[in-house]
């Protein structure tokens, strides 16, 4: 037989994936994967059933619906600050996941590289990787996950063709400040790079953080994609809708690809994605003040049970230290300490290393999501409060 694909020796599937099917066959609480197990809003459950029996049920336009691409611009324009014109510069895709590597298909030409954060969200390299590119990782040090601005500034050269940011961060709950992204600005403006810029959780941020959008700085709406989805500030993780915003030029690249991979989203949640864009500001309030409570009540959890982890900024993840607990137990690796973790709480969580590139970095973190509600939550507190080892 015929050797299959080199490419895909060069990684690894979905840790996190893989932590929820063994959380599923314990019956155990998913702490691992970033999605609620609560109901999602009403509004947009009807706006789809509406959609469903108007008839939205047949292929899309392949690029996006009318609606929803006229929907995603009025609101970029008025809360992110991105001017784009919804005929040229928006594609809808099967989720930010397909947009993400939809983008790196239309940028990437053998030999560039693409500058990563790590930790990073696990599906970034192997999106590199396939996508033809080399990635070079700078560092996120907690426990603040700041970067130093000499190693960033020592990752950029005349291959790097793209940098990726994820503002709120997964897994470090990271929101980049202006100042960081000025910097990162400049050296896209003198390295002639892009910007590919993950904003999935642009609404869920606690305490004083602001989201700001790359697209926005001076100079950079023709370098930067601003990759977005519904499933995070919705609650509809499986419904597969995402965007990716551009000028035309790279937008007519996106598209091609885009094309070929999917065809196009799903129809009728497209028409509902594009009436709940116009829900009240009530609602992302109301988002907002659930997951901080939800935050502040899970690292207390966690501080009592052994954990080291401070307060992110935004998204719905804590990236915590297992250090103590996992030598209390004998313990070396995060992967050992995730399954011991469900065997005696039954709480899955993802290890660390997952999101490292250098996977020493990570061995000892293991990451919680809290997009979970009360009910799951006071569980897993009493689970780990009681039944690890003291």
């Amino acid at each position: 037989m015929r050797k299959l694909s080199q490419i895909t020796e060069t990684f690894s599937e979905s840790v996190i994936r893989e932590m929820t099917r063994i959380c599923d066959e314990v019956g155990g609480y998913n702490l691992s994967q970033g999605f609620p197990d609560f109901e999602s809003p009403k509004a947009i459950q009807e706006a789809a059933i509406r959609n469903i029996r108007a008839g939205f049920n047949q292929y899309p336009v392949t690029f996006g619906e009318p609606e929803l691409r006229e929907a995603i611009s009025r609101k970029v324009a008025q809360y992110n600050h991105i001017q784009c014109d919804p005929k040229t510069d928006i594609t809808v895709t099967c989720g930010a996941t397909e947009a993400m590597i939809a983008t790196l298909k239309a940028l990437i030409n053998p030999g560039d590289e693409i500058i990563i954060f790590e930790p990073f969200y696990e599906n970034y390299g192997p999106d590199s990787i396939l996508s033809g590119a080399t990635p070079r990782y700078v560092t996120l040090y907690g426990p603040d996950w700041h970067y130093s601005s000499t190693e960033l500034a020592a990752a950029f050269n005349k291959k790097t063709k793209a940098i990726i940011i994820n503002t709120p961060n997964n897994p470090t709950g990271k929101v980049f400040s202006k100042r960081e992204l000025e910097e990162i600005s400049g050296l896209c403006i003198k390295w002639d790079t892009y910007v590919v810029a993950d904003e999935i959780y642009e609404h869920i941020l606690y305490d004083c953080a602001e989201h700001i959008s790359i697209a926005s700085l001076p100079d950079m709406a023709a370098r930067t994609v601003t990759i977005n989805s519904i499933s995070k500030t919705y609650s509809v993780t499986g419904w597969r809708v995402g965007w990716a915003i551009a000028a035309p030029t790279i937008t007519q690249r996106i598209r091609k690809v885009h094309d070929f991979f999917t065809v196009g989203a799903p129809t009728p949640f497209q028409h509902a994605a594009a009436e709940a864009m116009t829900f009240d500001p009530g609602y992302y309030e109301g988002l907002k003040n659930h997951y901080g409570e939800a935050r502040d009540f899970i690292l207390e959890a966690l501080r009592e049970a052994g954990f080291q982890c401070e307060y992110p900024q935004g998204a719905y993840y804590v990236l915590a230290d297992a250090s103590a607990i996992m030598m209390r137990l004998g313990l070396t690796d995060d992967t050992a300490f995730s399954r011991k973790l469900i065997e005696l709480t039954g709480v899955a969580t993802v290890p660390g290393s997952s999101f490292y590139a250098d996977k020493v970095k990570g061995n000892r973190q293991v990451r919680f999501c809290f997009c979970k509600k009360w009910e799951t939550l006071k569980s897993v507190a009493q689970a780990l409060t009681t039944r690890i080892p003291k």
